[in-house]
């Protein structure tokens, strides 16, 4: 394993202990149900959620598979035998949540009543003391809260999850009402002495800091904490803590929370905790989890992330290996552990104020999280590789099916990641296009976005305050567009930057402090006030640190918040056999990924054919294509590669 840097981690330390005797910088993301999205971009997918993924996970939960009828057999009473695995209440949640953000869409009145009758049946299902889970109520409620490995608290997490987002979207209450009966539920079962508890899979952490924001009552929040402090005391008991191949690291409860400094273990269970200490440590201006995530967060990001934005890079364990271990092909990389970093890295924005967790946040939602969904919307990643001899393929479901529900989930709420709000201050966080409404005292302050990003770098933005208003307006300068495309140093920039951002007000140049990432205009602002905001959109090489040693003499290719990679469908079948001229010349033109309008990576190329054991080598010079990560895989199985050989013992022919 590589060891840590003493002198770095004594750095870290002494920023960390500065920090903790300051306030908490907080801001408050602009949640979904005040955003209208009206983006090129991602419009459509928003659409594809609601016409091709939700019938998916319709389909799947209710007929394929025993998910709902789990639940009309528990309010049956007939003894009826459980179907599917003890966690697969939680899909239904998921697949609800993804519903909810779908009617703020598009309110599609059959698909509400499809919900409204799912609801009707899991409410018939919650027991009188408010527990509910279908598995244990059909297999026996003698047994329940016996096994910590079992998720019960995390189906129950997403339970809240899915009340919240049915409420905030609807207005109805009878889904968040069930939730509210389990919380305290658990509440009145475990916040007592003597009584400890570890979740086997996180994620009721972050759901009752949800609970706790919709409700106002704090003995939520203070639930929260208490799921929180449970860890790394050595009351992990069964299952994945027996396991010797696993053991209390698997499930983040080797030390106590406040005090991990590196990740470990299962990769989305690591990112929903450190979400939820995260959302515990601005709710309670709690200095310790925000040292410790911040620490945590270095780790995963400096040494433990791909470039795409993905994490966890072991099949065996779902998870984390050891520092720099970055495999292309074997990559695991799964989607729910990316959706997982999109929620982290927002919560840690919140807290610090720094544009560095957006760079991560947009580095993982254009590319490793948005891999996950088919351009069609029907068809999921559950592993996202960087590179393919031709074996992976899109799949409409999965046995453990957390995945398909999750990107949907994630896409359909896309608005709540675009726009933050501080006392003084509007902080523009992604550039998508967008509606929405700030209120700085009496002053209502609505804001419209319009973008062609991520195809152009032009991001148009009209504020029109009620009456003249003094404010500031805080653009985030993605590290991309300088030379750091992400923190710490995992990866460079290879050559020198050619193009710079500019700023307008109004047409004419403004100035502007810049801090923390963030371009800070501050001004009385009149109604009809324009911005015009310009990114450059240069081709840029990327290498790795040499420690990851699986992209020795290669590069990788980013224009933009994207990832490139080269597939076999738009290169006679062939993305392993080429070999990328130190000179390459890139040229950017429009391109169609089926029915997806993209900007293709163009350059002559030198492609080697001969026989697989390297000898007989014959080279020629062809311009080879490459396409966003996101695109690749949707046009039939075939090879691809994101990190491209520069040296000719790189090149692999396959025949």
């Amino acid at each position: 394993m590589i060891m840590r840097s003493t002198l770095s981690f004594l750095l870290a330390v002494a920023s960390f202990s500065a920090m903790a005797q300051s306030e908490i910088t907080k801001l408050e993301p602009v949640s979904f149900s005040q955003v209208t999205i009206t983006d090129n971009f991602w419009k459509p997918k928003l659409e594809k959620i609601a016409t091709s993924a939700v019938p998916v996970m319709i389909y799947q939960t209710e007929i394929a598979t025993g998910r709902i009828r789990n639940y009309e057999k528990v309010a049956r009473h007939q003894n009826e035998k459980h179907e599917g695995i003890y966690y697969d209440d939680s899909d239904v949640y998921k697949a609800l949540e993804a519903i909810a953000y779908s009617l703020k869409n598009d309110a599609d009145k059959a698909l509400e009543q499809k919900a409204d009758e799912w609801i009707d049946k899991i409410a018939a299902a919650q027991e009188e003391d408010g527990y509910i889970n279908t598995f244990y109520s059909l297999t026996g409620l003698e047994n329940r809260w016996s096994d910590m490995e079992k998720h019960e608290d995390y189906c129950a997490g997403h339970l809240m999850e899915a009340g919240v987002a049915y409420y905030q979207t609807t207005g109805k209450r009878k889904l968040l009402d069930v939730a509210i009966k389990m919380a305290d539920h658990i509440d009145e079962t475990f916040r007592k002495p003597n009584r400890p508890w570890v979740a086997g899979h996180e994620e009721i952490e972050l759901a009752l800091v949800k609970l706790y924001k919709v409700t106002d009552d704090k003995k939520y929040l203070e639930l929260s904490d208490w799921f929180l402090d449970q860890r790394g005391h050595g009351h992990g008991k069964g299952g994945i803590w027996d396991n010797p191949q696993w053991g209390p690291k698997y499930a983040q409860d080797d030390v106590p929370v406040k005090d991990q400094k590196e990740i470990t273990g299962h990769a989305v269970r690591a990112m929903y905790l450190y979400t939820g200490a995260a959302d515990v440590a601005a709710a309670k201006n709690d200095a310790g989890y925000m040292n410790a995530m911040k620490t945590v967060w270095e780790d995963v990001v400096y040494r433990n992330m791909y470039v795409t934005g993905g994490i966890g890079s072991s099949g065996s364990n779902e998870g984390f290996s050891v520092d720099f271990d970055l495999p292309n092909e074997n990559a695991y990389s799964e989607t729910c552990a990316s959706v997982g970093m999109v929620f982290w890295n927002q919560r840690m924005n919140a807290l610090e104020g720094n544009s560095k967790y957006i760079d991560v946040l947009e580095r993982s939602l254009y590319n490793a999280a948005l891999d996950g969904l088919s351009l069609e919307g029907n068809r999921f990643f559950y592993g996202n590789p960087l590179a393919s001899s031709g074996q992976h393929n899109r799949r409409e479901w999965f046995g453990t099916a957390c995945c398909p529900s999750n990107i949907s989930r994630l896409v359909a709420s896309v608005g709540d990641y675009i726009y933050a709000k501080s006392e003084d201050a509007i902080w523009v966080n992604l550039f998508i296009g967008s509606m929405t409404k700030f209120q700085f005292g009496s002053v209502e302050v609505p804001v419209e976005m319009t973008t062609n990003y991520p195809l152009d770098g032009v991001i148009n933005l009209t504020l029109n305050p009620e009456q003249k208003s003094k404010y500031a307006l805080k653009l985030r300068l993605p590290g991309w567009a300088k030379d750091e495309p992400v923190p710490g140093g995992l990866y460079k920039f290879d050559g020198e930057r050619k193009e710079d951002f500019s700023l307008l007000l109004n047409g004419k140049p403004i100035a502007y402090t810049e801090e923390n990432g963030y371009l800070t205009i501050e001004r009385e602002w009149e109604k009809g006030d324009q911005i015009q905001y310009s990114l450059p959109m240069e081709v840029r090489k990327l290498v790795s640190r040499e420690e990851v040693t699986a992209n020795a003499d290669r590069i990788a290719i980013q224009r933009g918040p994207l990832v490139y990679c080269v597939e076999g469908a738009d290169n006679n079948g062939k993305a392993w056999n080429i070999l990328i001229p130190e000179n390459a010349n890139f040229n950017v033109v429009e391109y169609q990924v089926l029915d997806e309008k993209v900007m293709a990576v163009q350059a002559d190329m030198t492609i080697l054919s001969g026989s697989e054991d390297g000898t007989n080598l014959q080279s020629e010079t062809k311009k080879i294509t490459a396409i966003p990560y996101y695109t690749w895989a949707n046009r039939g199985q075939n090879e691809m590669q994101v990190w491209l050989p520069t040296k000719i013992q790189e090149v692999k022919i396959i025949r």
